[in-house]
């Protein structure tokens, strides 16, 4: 039998801390991707496998379902967020960010819908809080006797708007956004991310 001295044996560096912070920012993306195209109840088996680290790593940094969910979801309700406080901010322009995180990923528009039966996801504890800062993002720019200013209707559209949102490609979701909206008699910006 032969031994090996350990210095003739490469080992991988221990990044530490660095490592942590890179897989959860893989995680995270992982999760994005996913959720995008399966939604909030896609198995979290999938999300470590893309992101390249085993279940366990990703139970390291998310206990649950709805801790990667939130995770992923407070990105999409930042951005809605950051859009609406813009200085040079309209209900239009805001509408554009927030449908265009809508065309992006199913999993925002399970947000709008959490309390759904059935779901499995586990957002439905932390989805009215997110729910809310999108309603208060958009419903700041809501001018005086806007069609949708009375209690629940600006909430009531972007659900409606959510369920039209289908289709097999983001731009046929997109084009079914904005034909909602149309149809509400609402306008929209330009459909994008919000680039600060």
């Amino acid at each position: 039998m032969t031994q090996h001295s350990l210095a003739d044996e490469r080992r991988p560096a221990n990044d530490g801390p660095r490592a942590a912070a890179r897989n959860r920012a893989a995680l995270v993306s992982a999760a994005r991707a996913i959720y995008a195209t399966h939604g909030l109840d896609a198995p979290l088996s999938a999300i470590a496998r893309r992101a390249g680290v085993g279940q366990g790593v990703l139970y390291r940094h998310f206990p649950d379902r709805a801790a990667v969910a939130t995770a992923v979801l407070e990105e999409n309700v930042r951005q809605v967020e950051q859009a609406a406080a813009a200085e040079d901010a309209t209900l239009a322009g805001v509408l554009g960010v927030m449908t265009w995180h809508l065309s992006e990923s199913a999993a925002f528009i399970g947000l709008l819908h959490a309390d759904r039966a059935g779901s499995r996801s586990g957002i439905g504890d932390c989805a009215p809080a997110l729910s809310e800062r999108v309603e208060r993002g958009l419903r700041g720019h809501l001018p005086n006797g806007h069609r949708l200013g009375a209690a629940d209707d600006l909430m009531l559209a972007v659900a409606m708007v959510s369920g039209a949102v289908t289709g097999p490609t983001r731009e046929e979701r997109e084009r079914r956004a904005l034909a909602a909206w149309r149809l509400l008699g609402v306008e929209v910006g330009p459909v994008r991310p919000f680039s600060g």
